[in-house]
């Protein structure tokens, strides 16, 4: 594998740290190749630590800096320990993308509201809300020593969507998006921005059945770009708003989904 620099600006994020929760698979694992591709030192922040590490290994392998590293962001204390070993390795932490979620690589029910279970609903915030929470108490007050700081959230297109079932899972991207703006106000002092990337139905598996992709493909009539969209369609912005290019955007929701939601 090399790291895919096509198109890309010369080391947009050279020498910055970045974290990426949820960074060994799919979405998050796009995220963290290619801040590798754009200079920075990737911290893969994921529930399966072979997977972590095995993505770390990928990136060094074609050239970049990385490490890989079990945390579990429903984990306060995990989440501390992440931040204290970016910092132990690689000095500072600059960026984080609390990209870790349940959805597809973790199973939710799809049901009408009456059929979630209360297990189910809490698990869902712990992760989806709460684990963003975790990583940003681990990770800002390094961000606020240094005055230093971008925080990327990822929400969900479905929010502006809302359809049928899984309403748990539509409730915790919702939430994301009010946490963005409230953390905005608070550590902008600090020149730390928080923004979120709402991104559509996206075809992240890497080896997609038949099935996935009939699916995908079923969702895009929609969309003002009529295509299946992948984890690559989200990088940029991802980038862009850990990049200098964004130093004077914070607390906005940015929708990736080939317009098929425009708010």
């Amino acid at each position: 594998m090399e790291l895919d620099t096509q198109g890309s600006p010369a080391h947009r994020l050279r020498d910055r740290v970045a974290v990426v929760t949820g960074g060994a698979y799919g979405i998050g694992k796009a995220y963290a190749r290619r801040f590798a591709a754009e200079g920075a030192k990737v911290v893969i922040a994921d529930i399966d630590s072979a997977g972590a590490q095995e993505a770390a290994r990928e990136i060094e392998a074609a050239g970049g800096m990385a490490t890989g590293l079990r945390v579990d962001v429903s984990d306060r204390e995990l989440c501390l320990d992440m931040a204290r070993a970016a910092v132990d390795r690689y000095g500072r932490i600059d960026a984080l993308v609390n990209n870790a979620a349940l959805f597809s690589r973790i199973p939710m029910t799809r049901a009408r509201f009456d059929a979630i279970s209360s297990e189910e609903w809490d698990r869902m915030f712990q992760v989806n809300v709460k684990g963003a929470w975790h990583a940003c108490l681990a990770v800002v007050p390094f961000m606020e020593e240094q005055q230093y700081g971008r925080i990327v959230n990822v929400s969900s297109s479905t929010v502006f969507q809302s359809p049928g079932t899984r309403i748990h899972y539509i409730s915790s991207k919702a939430a994301l998006i009010g946490f963005t703006r409230t953390l905005a106000r608070e550590i902008g002092q600090s020149n730390i921005t928080v923004n979120c990337i709402s991104p559509g139905s996206t075809l992240s598996d890497e080896d997609p059945s038949e099935e996935a992709r009939a699916y995908r493909a079923r969702r895009v009539s929609d969309r003002a770009i009529q295509r299946i969209q992948y984890p690559d369609d989200l990088v940029g912005a991802a980038v862009f708003f850990c990049s200098e290019e964004s130093s004077f955007i914070t607390g906005q929701n940015l929708v990736v989904d080939g317009g098929q939601v425009m708010i």
